[in-house]
């Protein structure tokens, strides 16, 4: 085959798999809310963690029940030390879904973060029972698109330190390093 056939051929396919895109996108009804989702991660992902609270509670006044923006807004109210405003957003998302691992990951974070550790050493058991994935952490591709070198710690991590820190007289526990915490580098999926 020549090139000059070879490059009429893959125009040819990719005219048809954009058709057939087309033909997908107009059947699939999309969710309103989904936009402003993606959007509040966008914003999450840059920082800007203002906006991207301001894009999840769009998504959730366009789907009340959308419970990725809740734990999307939960992270943000994380990030923002508005910890009473993100569990109260993640509580709604476990009401809605108490079978989702993620719930119970972020609301561990939270209250780890808010010194509730035997709360949080739960809510880390109790994510990493409903989906071993918790365990995983940021993925390599997301740590090369953030450009993170180390692989940071995990739910599974956090939850074997608090264990052994707990096993230890209260006077000898170091549930908190505030120079490392803050380097900890917060991604929504």
């Amino acid at each position: 085959m020549s090139s000059r056939s070879f490059g009429i051929l893959l125009t040819a396919l990719a005219i048809a798999a954009g058709l057939l895109w087309l033909i997908y996108a107009s059947q699939t009804p999309a969710n309103p809310a989904d936009s402003a989702y993606l959007d509040g991660n966008a914003y999450f992902r840059d920082g800007t963690y203002q906006q991207a609270v301001a894009s999840y509670r769009t998504a959730l006044e366009a789907d009340p029940q959308h419970t990725p923006a809740l734990r999307g807004l939960a992270n943000s109210y994380a990030q923002l030390k508005r910890y009473e405003d993100g569990l109260s957003a993640i509580e709604r998302a476990v009401q809605l879904e108490p079978g989702n691992g993620g719930n119970y990951a972020i609301r561990g974070i939270i209250l780890d973060r808010t010194g509730q550790h035997e709360l949080a050493i739960a809510d880390y058991q109790k994510s990493l029972e409903l989906d071993p994935d918790v365990a995983q952490g940021m993925s390599w591709l997301d740590r090369l698109l953030y450009n993170v070198q180390e692989r940071p710690p995990t739910v599974a991590d956090r939850l074997r330190y608090l264990k052994r820190q707990m096993a230890l007289p209260e006077s000898k526990r170091v549930l908190r390093v505030p120079e490392i915490d803050e380097q900890q580098r917060p991604y929504e999926q």
